[in-house]
């Protein structure tokens, strides 16, 4: 999540624009006010979407946007000052963005390519180690596909193996240490870090090289697992396993499995479920969170069955609670794990793994098992229900008391009505309880919703508004190829006129940010299409340079056929306009309505708006029906 995306996710836009003295009254999902921008209190000509995050004006402005445009528009301010404001209110603290310079690029290219050489190393130790090799095909399962789409190796045992072979090529011990590949003792002797072990490479989402995991074959090794050190391209906190492979399944899926270990991720994708990637260890992150974000908000959880696993399961919870509320760091009790579930906006679950097994070995029992266990996985508050009620005896009313205790603040902290009823129903079963003795137990007083005060202190805020909606994706999307490849816009623009529509305009955008980049796109076009790049770097502002940089890492390389990108980047802005226009359709005949009940004189304006919106309909859809017969 950018530093943009959680002040959005963090601030409410209802309560910005009520205490910037717009008075709004609640219109079904929306709300509706009077205009701060200009003159006429007649008609409630201004709309907010709370979904969104943002609003419009379908009066005299006729502009619309989101909090920072709000902001901007309201107090005269430039995009840098509001996001510093908005920054200070939502409790975001703002870094300093820093470009790698080119001796710091060149230096982790160098100790990238060293690891590309040391995948070539250890493969040859596999495939001249007949031993490793059986275990890895009878043991393991794998197949010599399987262990060469992942690079698969082994480290020989011996204290200088690696060591002798890179520095006769070339490398020096201090490229080997850096790259993680050596260690030093206390008095100075240096020695391969991974022996008789065997090798995967674990590389970043885009796919280059960042460190080893290094699994035990002598069961008298210790630790299990190793995974390379911490060093300047390799941070396990920020990095899943098989996520280079794994992203557009989970996109196509939308939806993202958590496992344990490496040669689970291996044994899944092997048997066809791609959508599956590992933290580095049991604990997830929160920056584990966020790079799943990118792709889907639907995650499940599937961590191994022994205690560690199911710590890390609870752990893991929590962790992604922290990362898609982003209200900081949650404790490890049960409240926490459903804190601000109005802002959540993910469906998370915990599949069970039945009779001790581990993931590659139920795949490897029954294929479709696998699948019907992650199609059976448990919302968190069930899962949590059924933990605590594990093992107890439920006829005992001290631990029907104790577990009513831990469930229903859980309960209570859930945005939904309907969810409420639903669980305290459930819960009321478990214990064999009347669900009033349930309601009876809850502390009473009405739960107080505290605005910010602006000081000098960041200050945490809750906020129901959701940022990650479909209109957002898109947007992310579309500029993330046109940042990629800039020398689209000029042929996008010609496809959208053959269709009789406008060529692409800030307008076409709906969030300040990406306003602002997409107007440098425009800029960068001009220049000689080899300084595209040059250009849309020199010229980013300093306030969107990290939106930037996650816009292009959320983007895939481009390998498909140009055409037919720009035919599904056709498509997408299309939809982005012809959802624009539904929605102004529907607001605009919601404002008819009521100027008509109140006499006013602005009826024929709204229907000339909506007239125009629904000819703009019209061209959409007749271009829509084009493309696809092409």
């Amino acid at each position: 999540m950018s530093t943009i995306d959680e002040i959005k996710s963090r601030i409410d836009i209802v309560d910005l624009v009520s205490e910037a003295g717009v008075k709004l009254r609640h219109a079904g999902k929306n709300y509706t006010g009077f205009c701060p921008f200009h003159d006429n209190k007649h008609t409630p000509a201004f709309v907010v979407w709370p979904e969104s995050g943002t609003w419009r004006c379908f009066g005299q402005c006729n502009e619309g946007g989101d909090i920072f445009k709000f902001v901007m528009k309201r107090e005269g301010l430039d995009f840098k000052d509001a996001l510093q404001k908005l920054a200070l209110r939502a409790g975001v603290e703002l870094k300093e963005y820093q470009r790698e310079t080119p001796e710091i690029k060149e230096a982790y290219d160098h100790l990238r390519k060293l690891l590309e050489d040391a995948v070539v190393f250890y493969r040859s130790q596999l495939f001249t180690n007949k031993e490793m090799l059986a275990y890895l095909r009878e043991k393991r399962g794998l197949t010599d596909a399987s262990i060469e789409t992942f690079g698969l190796g082994y480290a020989p045992s011996g204290y200088d193996n690696a060591l002798k072979y890179f520095t006769q090529r070339g490398y020096s011990e201090q490229d080997l240490l850096d790259a993680g590949l050596l260690t030093e003792r206390e008095d100075g002797k240096r020695y391969d870090k991974f022996r008789n072990r065997i090798m995967i490479p674990i590389r970043d989402e885009n796919g280059r090289m960042a460190g080893f995991g290094a699994r035990i074959v002598d069961p008298n090794d210790v630790p299990k697992f190793l995974n390379s050190p911490e060093t300047p391209i390799f941070s396990k906190g920020r990095i899943l396993y098989g996520l280079d492979r794994a992203r557009k399944p989970i996109r196509a899926a939308d939806q993202a499995v958590i496992v344990e270990g490496y040669l689970d991720v291996i044994a899944l994708h092997q048997a066809g479920y791609e959508n599956v990637v590992s933290p580095m260890g049991t604990a997830l992150t929160e920056d584990q969170l966020r790079l799943l974000k990118r792709s889907t908000r639907r995650i499940v959880l599937a961590l191994d069955p022994d205690v560690a696993g199911q710590k890390a399961v609870l752990r893991g919870l929590d962790a992604a609670r922290s990362a898609m509320d982003r209200e900081g760091e949650l404790g490890f009790d049960a409240r926490g794990l459903l804190k601000n579930e109005a802002r959540l906006q993910a469906d998370l679950r915990v599949a069970a793994m039945p009779d001790d097994l581990d993931p590659d070995e139920i795949v490897a029992r029954d294929k479709e098992e696998w699948k019907k266990l992650i199609e059976n996985a448990k919302p968190i508050v069930t899962h949590v229900m059924d933990s605590l009620a594990a093992g107890q005896n439920l006829s005992d009313a001290k631990v029907k008391s104790q577990i009513a205790a831990q469930v229903l603040p859980l309960i209570e902290d859930l945005p939904n009505p309907l969810e409420r009823d639903t669980y305290r129903q459930a819960l009321s079963r478990m214990l064999k309880v009347d669900e009033r003795s349930l309601m009876s137990t809850q502390a009473p007083g009405p739960v107080v919703r505290r605005r910010p005060r602006e000081t000098g202190q960041p200050q945490k805020v809750e906020s129901s508004t959701s940022v990650v909606n479909p209109r957002l994706r898109i947007e992310s999307y579309c500029l993330g190829i046109l940042f990629r490849r800039p020398e689209f816009l000029y042929r996008l623009d010609r496809r959208l006129e053959e269709f009789g529509l406008s060529p692409l305009a800030v307008e076409d955008f709906e969030y300040t940010d990406h306003q602002l980049l997409f107007g440098i796109i425009r800029l960068a076009v001009q220049q000689d299409e080899k300084e595209h790049q040059n250009f849309l770097m020199s010229q980013l502002p300093d306030a969107v340079d990290a939106l930037a940089k996650e816009l292009l890492a959320q983007s895939d390389p481009l390998d498909s056929v140009e055409d037919r990108l720009l035919d599904e980047l056709v498509l997408r802005f299309l939809d982005l306009r012809r959802t624009h226009a539904m929605l102004n359709v529907n607001q605009l005949r919601f404002l008819q309505e009521e100027e008509q009940q109140q006499g006013g004189s602005n009826i024929k304006m709204y229907q000339e708006q909506a007239i125009q919106f629904t000819r703009l309909l019209h061209s959409l859809d007749q271009a829509k029906r084009k493309l696809s017969k092409r």
